[in-house]
């Protein structure tokens, strides 16, 4: 039986304290989208060009690539319950500063201080989610891919209903949702017993002593570059109102939450996990290409259909993450995605960039070549990608061979699901 099944009958029964972590945890997801329908708007509204416009991702990623670091090290060391509060704090102070912004340089910083907020929520909302939850530890992941899902897709919403008055709107409007986060923790969340053994600041570069960790990290490197042009740099290209931007990156960001909480895991199930990822990867470099040369409604359809892409590589990504090394999840989700959170931080940089240097077609182009690199590296690191018992054919009901590891679509650390 699915686990998710098997969870999902207690999913809506739920202590207070869930439900207001999972309702700050949607708000903190619809941060991530929130600014794809106004980048042109801000762009106009800043006289800024869209490399610089593009600087509101690379600041607010490159801070959690580094926050990766520090996350754990700091709820280990004053708790879940404080940790959220303090990057909720974080989020509300410079989502409404990042409002009040009178040049691109001032937006990006304040986007930068709303990235380490951010990151020291969501990476611990999970783990505290799961402790309170009713209905067992499948229902409450349930909970969180939901709550996941919900803020990708509602973020690009949200971003074009205020964004069409005012490219400053949507600032304010997820300070002021943050603002009510946080006021609902701290009046239902009671503090949350602290690990027992506190953890390093040097622990997640440790654990990518490890080769198949080592070799994830790499793979979704190039794959994150892929994932964020088309992110941060595909609303330049359609050039649409905040309304119609929103509505494509509403679309998307469903399919990406189908794929990743439904059809992924069923395509592990059948194929396996290293299978269905390099298939996957090559998909979205095709998926990519076509977008870059396409017209103006194919490039609208391939941003569409990328999310589904998207969805599945997130899974598969983060289940090999957890699962191919022996270091403790949260610590091998640090190392993992401190690697892999540098290309997220790149991509919105470079791609327009590359623009300016070349042609409209050229970012495409690279970004689709990233998606192949990873695709090679994870079949060239197929061993070192590879349990010693093969649990992905055990749990489909048949006998054991050394082949992948088990798909856990869990994510059961906070700081891989913020990966998605």
């Amino acid at each position: 039986m699915d686990p998710f099944d098997a969870g999902a009958g207690g999913l809506l029964k739920q202590p207070k304290s869930v439900w207001a972590t999972a309702g700050a945890s949607v708000v903190a997801f619809m941060g991530i989208g929130l600014v794809d329908p106004i980048l042109p708007s801000i762009a106009q509204g800043l006289n800024a060009t869209a490399s610089q416009v593009s600087l509101l991702f690379t600041s607010y990623f490159l801070i959690t690539a580094v926050a990766m670091l520090v996350t754990g090290f700091v709820s280990s060391r004053i708790g879940g319950k404080k940790t959220l509060l303090l990057g909720l704090a974080f989020v509300v102070v410079f989502a409404g500063l990042a409002g009040t912004s009178g040049s691109v340089g001032e937006l990006v910083g304040f986007r930068a201080g709303w990235g380490l907020g951010n990151a020291l929520f969501v990476s611990t909302a999970l783990a505290v989610i799961v402790g309170a939850a009713a209905g067992g530890s499948a229902a409450a992941i349930l909970l969180y891919e939901s709550a996941l899902g919900l803020g990708m897709a509602c973020g690009p919403l949200l971003g074009a209903l205020l964004g069409d008055a005012s490219w400053r709107y949507p600032f304010f409007g997820t300070a002021f949702l943050m603002a009510v986060g946080f006021l609902c923790i701290t009046v239902f969340l009671k503090e949350q017993p602290k690990p027992a053994r506190k953890t390093s600041l040097l622990d997640p570069i440790k654990a990518l002593g490890h080769g198949g960790l080592a070799s994830a990290a790499v793979s979704a490197f190039f794959y994150n570059y892929t994932f964020f042009t088309v992110l941060a740099f595909t609303p330049f290209v359609l050039n649409m109102t905040p309304y119609k931007s929103g509505a494509v990156f509403f679309a998307w960001g469903v399919l990406l939450a189908v794929f990743s909480v439904i059809v992924a895991p069923r395509l592990q199930k059948r194929f396996g996990s290293l299978k269905v990822l390099g298939g996957s990867l090559v998909l979205l470099a095709a998926d990519v290409l076509v977008l870059g040369y396409g017209s103006h409604t194919t490039a609208v359809v391939c941003t569409i259909l990328s999310g589904a892409f998207i969805g599945v590589n997130n899974t598969v990504y983060t289940e090999l993450a957890l699962g191919v090394s022996d270091a403790p999840r949260p610590v091998a989700s640090a190392g993992y995605n401190f690697v892999r959170w540098f290309a997220a931080a790149a991509a919105p940089y470079f791609a327009p960039k590359i623009e300016e240097w070349t042609d409209i077609h050229v970012p495409f182009v690279v970004a689709a070549l990233t998606a192949v690199v990873g695709a090679v590296v994870v079949v060239v690191r197929r061993k070192a990608l590879t349990l010693p018992q093969a649990l992905d054919s055990a749990r489909a009901g048949g006998t054991p061979t050394a082949e992948e590891p088990e798909p856990r679509h869990a994510t059961e650390d906070g700081v891989a699901v913020f990966a998605n």
